[in-house]
Formats: C-alpha cells, structure tokens, sequence
C-alpha cells in the first residue's frame, strides 16, 4: 500500500513471500527521486489519515446480537457508546461483539482497565476460533494493553493508537471494528495531564476541551472511498465508565453528542443475570432508516424489519408506562388489552432481547432468524387480540401450547433450519382457532 502523499511510476514490486515491515517491497519514482516502499508507515497519531471521499453508511454491521441488530443497529462505519456502571457487562459486550461481528480487522485498546481483564483476552481470545475463517480470533484482531498502572501519558495517547491503526487497515479496503475500553479511563487520563500542565479546569475537573477531543475521535469513524479507489470502513465502538452509573456526567454527556448509538447498559438488568443488559427504554439509534434498505433485502416483502421494530418498540414502551400502574394497583386490576401488552413484552424481553453466550444456538442469530424470530412473536400478539375481540379471558390465550414453542425457540431452532417457524406459526392459527371456535 503506497501511504499518503506518495504517487508516481512503479519501478519494482517484490515477489510474493514473507518479509517484515521494515524490508522493502516496492520502489517508487516520484518526483522527488526514488523511493523504497515498505509495509510500515510512520503517521501521527493525532492526525486522521486522508481519504478520497466520504460514504453514507447504509450497511449495518452485523453483530448476531438481537437487541443490537434488530433493534438498535449500528452502521458500518458508524459510532456507539456503551455507558454502564461497575459490573454491568460493558467489557463482556464488546468481547462478543468482537467475536461475532462481520469485520474484517477488530482492534480492541484496552485503556486503564483492570491488567486481569486484558489478560483475560490475551489468554482467551487465542483460543477462540472465527466463525467466519475458522481460524483463531486472534489473527485478525490487534490489542493495544494500556492498564491502569501504566503511564498516564501512554493511557492518553492509546485511543489515537488504536484509530490509526484502524485507519491504516481501512485505506486497505477493510471494514474495521474498533473496540475502545473505556474512553471514560481516557478522560481520566486526560484530566490529569491537564493538572500537570496547570490548564484551567472545567466540569468535574475535565479541560475545557474535553468534548473537542471526544468529536475528534468519534468523527474519525466512517465509510469511505480510499486514495486507491476502494471502499473501506472504521466502526467505533466505546465504552463508558460513568461513577456510579450517572448518565449525566460529563464524559457520557459529551459523547452522547457525537455518536449516532446509545446502548445504554442497565445496572438492574446485570443484577438479574439478564444479558446483554441494554435498557431499550434509554437506549437509541440513529441508524435505523440508514440500514433499512439493507434489512429490506434480508426480510423480502413478505417481513418489513422497520414495521416489526417499530411495533415492536412501541410494545416495549407501552409496558414500561403500566409498570407504574401495576406497581400501585396489581397486574390483576388492568383491563385484558392491557394484560395482553405486558404479556407480549415480557415475551420480547425474555424470548427475544435476552441472548445468552454460553448456548451454542442462541450465542448468534443470523438476521434471518431474527426477522422471523419478531415476526412470530408480534403474529402471536396479533392473533391475540383476535382472542379478546371475542370476549374470551386473556388467561385462557396465555395457556396456550405454544407459547412455550415461542420462548424457547431462541435455543431451539438452529440458524440453519428456520423453516422451523413456519410450524410454530401453523400452531398459533390451530390453537387460537381451537379457543375461538370452543
């Protein structure tokens, strides 16, 4: 790859074999004479590297993560925070993200954290084997350790580290996943160096320019068109450390500004081992209608991924508003359409959003198997209502056979065998017909 302000007439190309980045593979005559191309480029970090121009991003990047792709999707090239207090599975997201998302390159900085936890990935993520290679995670994935007993100035300097690094292997043709843990470890890090330097403090002790330097890092994120025609990506993904969860903290607040996905990690929801723990009630993203022409291709015309989810979330936020009535009055004293709404939610929540790591099945959904997954659950919920237009008791529709189909079809059905839901969808008309026609 000939780097950044150097073009001219190829002299030599070296032959195909295993050289190290500081041997020469190419020579070059530009103007200024020949020059030795090798596979190392020197580049600073704080300075963004140059493209041809910029894309808009209408892919997202597949993560087989429920709750992510299908309801709070991130775009190739796009930025999202992961803000949570201590033990809420910040670290954890970020490792599955990085095993199963469609990149080509993670590069994965592991800024002021715990020496244990990078550990952990140096020792775990050799053995872990990519579901798309076959081969060890590691060989495509780069870790940038900065813990938190190292030189506050290393810990500063190692987010720029690891974006050019992506950068690099972006102007390559590379969709490039990037993992920062955490930016809050940063800003620490930055507020100290700024005491040093006796700089006036603003919020929390934060410099002034705290929010400068977070746009610059978010803003090199993006899809782009490389100075070699290509078509190339940098997604960023950060993760938030806010003490004691506080959302309005500076770090969290200035990022909130310049990230288009908010997964907002919930300190109840860890407590309950109910995983990954994003609160789809404080979580967004601005991404949806960018990747909806993308998901249309996946669901056909026959699934529209947009009005499932935004049925689907609408479901999710009607539940949270009875929560409070049934937190006064009891579940029992709400009328059966309102019943019927808690009932589908607790059904998206525990069938749909929940995913556990440790179940060979359920660890990825392709997003096939995710359409056809809400698909089901919001027919159940219709045929529902066919059920109360009736007069019949909703206790009666919530015995139903197959409901226990539909909360465990999650484990159940593989990613390879979704014909599978063609059956549980027959069994919703049979039983729901069996109960309208008693």
């Amino acid at each position: 790859m000939v780097p950044p302000g150097v073009s001219g007439e190829v002299l030599s190309v070296a032959a195909p074999g295993k050289y190290t980045i500081e041997q020469e593979v190419a020579r070059i005559r530009t103007d200024s004479g020949e020059q030795p191309l090798t596979m190392m480029q020197r580049w600073p970090v704080r300075v963004k590297r140059p493209v041809a121009g910029r894309i808009a991003p209408d892919r997202p990047l597949v993560t087989g993560q429920r709750v992510i792709d299908c309801v709070f999707p991130i775009a190739k090239g796009g930025a999202a925070a992961i803000p949570g207090g201590f033990g809420t599975g910040k670290t954890i997201t970020q490792h599955q993200l990085a095993k199963w998302s469609d990149a080509d390159l993670i590069v994965y900085i592991g800024c002021g954290e715990r020496g244990n936890e990078m550990t952990e990935v140096l020792v775990e993520f050799p053995k872990l084997v990519d579901p798309r290679s076959g081969r060890p995670l590691m060989e495509r994935t780069i870790l940038i350790a900065n813990t938190s007993d190292m030189p506050v100035a290393a810990r500063e300097a190692s987010i720029y580290t690891g974006i050019t690094l992506a950068e690099y292997y972006r102007d390559m043709g590379y969709h490039v996943a990037l993992m920062a843990d955490s930016t809050s470890r940063w800003a620490e890090a930055l507020r100290e160096l700024s005491g040093r330097l006796e700089e006036m403090p603003a919020e929390e002790g934060f410099p002034a320019y705290l929010a400068t330097r977070l746009a610059q890092f978010y803003e090199r994120a993006g899809m782009v068109t490389t100075l070699g025609g290509q078509s190339g990506s940098v997604t960023v993904i950060g993760a938030v450390s806010p003490a004691g969860g506080d959302f309005s903290e500076p770090v969290t607040q200035h990022t909130s500004r310049f990230i288009g996905c908010f997964w907002a990690l919930d300190k109840e929801l860890a407590s309950a081992r109910y995983y990954p723990s994003i609160n789809y009630i404080n979580s967004y993203s601005s991404y949806t209608e960018s990747v909806r022409g993308w998901w249309k291709e996946v669901g056909g015309e026959d699934q529209d991924w947009h009005a499932l989810r935004e049925e689907a979330v609408d479901i999710l936020r009607r539940d949270d508003k009875l929560q409070q009535i049934v937190k006064l009055v009891g579940e029992e004293a709400l009328p059966d359409e309102q019943k019927l709404i808690l009932d589908t939610a607790r059904i998206l929540q525990n069938a749909f959003l929940q995913q556990s790591a440790f179940d060979e099945v359920d660890t990825f959904a392709v997003p096939e198997k995710q359409l056809r997954m809400l698909n089901t659950i919001l027919y159940y919920y219709h045929r529902g209502h066919d059920v109360l237009k009736k007069s019949i008791p909703i206790y009666k529709f919530q015995q139903l056979a197959v409901r226990n189909d539909i909360n465990r079809m999650k484990s159940n059905i593989p990613n390879d065998k979704l014909e599978q839901f063609d059956a549980i969808d027959r069994a919703i008309d049979e039983q729901v017909e069996g109960l309208l026609t008693q």
